[in-house]
């Protein structure tokens, strides 16, 4: 606890997303099952695109790296809420909710950036194709990538660090399966003026801005389809984007749900476990979801998904003789 703090806490209240105890084993199996699916789904993605050269293009190496964000943000919050159901404990102690909001936040910033970033390597790949392969090299490429982990580094750093200036009194729990940095906020007797103030802003800029550039570079896109004239094309230039739209729209109808809820609470009977239950959309079901959107719906990575997994099973196979020879 920071210095200027009045009262001295080492734990906090996780309430979850259920106060049943009859319903703990179902929820506990319920997320266990989709934290191993988000974690090797994603994994799967990635050493496919890793193992495939026919893939390392710009579009996949982006998408390695959202598997890769998808997979360490739910790392965060999804096992410790395991832990606690299995040991009865709802518990977390001042460090570990803190570490848990900064690595949260980070996540999510660069789940938001990454989907943007990816937006607009589509946005070049269609209206401009002639041009795509010069202006999205390499180079450039990680550079965006660099960019957007710097933002959401920094944007994690400064709230985490105005969260550790505040006061907390003896309401310690949080209506959440983890530490959210609203609801973390909202538990301060302290006056919260700049962090609300802080959070708004950069929500408004860091997360309103890729929206926006994904608005425009879809805007474009569409335009573009619309003036090819043959219906294979127009269906060949959608095809190319459709997983990422569909992705997209999934994260922020989820994100959008989660915060019209917090803004409702105050003026209707919307609780905090519904904010809690929709903020699971954005944490847990889209980063399950993202493999399976990507791999049925693009047939180089459904190959590329094929050769893998045929290439990892003649290895294994070629262990498990050398194994058995005497």
């Amino acid at each position: 606890m920071g210095p200027d703090n009045d009262t001295q806490i080492s734990t906090f209240l996780l309430l979850g997303l259920s106060k049943e105890p009859e319903s703990q084993p179902l929820t506990f199996g319920l997320f266990l099952s989709m934290y191993l699916i988000t974690v090797f789904g994603n994994l799967l993605i990635i050493l496919s695109v890793s193992s495939d050269s026919h893939l390392h293009t710009p579009m996949y190496f982006f998408l390695s790296n959202l598997s890769f964000v998808d997979i360490c943000f739910t790392s965060t919050t999804i096992p410790k809420m395991l832990v606690n159901i299995q040991t009865e404990n709802k518990l977390i102690t001042y460090t570990g909710c803190i570490t848990q909001l900064y690595f949260s936040t980070l996540f999510g910033g660069w789940d938001n950036f990454l989907l943007a970033v990816m937006a607009y390597d589509r946005f070049f790949a269609i209206c401009h194709p002639l041009h795509y392969m010069v202006k999205m090299s390499p180079q450039f490429c990680g550079l965006l990538v660099l960019v957007s982990w710097i933002l959401g580094a920094l944007n994690s750093l400064l709230q985490t660090l105005m969260v550790l200036q505040l006061s907390f009194c003896t309401d310690l729990e949080i209506p959440h399966f983890f530490c959210d940095l609203d609801e973390v906020v909202k538990l301060s007797c302290s006056d919260t003026f700049l962090n609300d103030t802080v959070l708004y802003f950069s929500a408004g800029l860091l997360a309103g801005g890729p929206l926006a550039g994904i608005l425009y570079s879809y805007s474009k896109i569409v335009s573009t389809i619309c003036r090819i004239s043959s219906a294979q094309g127009k269906y060949k230039a959608f095809s190319t984007c459709a997983s990422h739209l569909s992705v997209v729209s999934l994260f922020y109808f989820s994100v959008l749900g989660d915060y019209l809820g917090d803004y409702l609470m105050s003026a209707s009977t919307y609780s905090s476990h519904s904010t809690a239950v929709a903020s699971v959309m954005y944490t847990v079901v889209t980063p399950m979801l993202n493999p399976f959107i990507y791999s049925l719906r693009n047939k180089d990575l459904k190959g590329a998904l094929k050769r893998f997994c045929e290439m990892a099973g003649v290895k294994w196979t070629t262990v498990l003789k050398v194994m058995n020879c005497p």
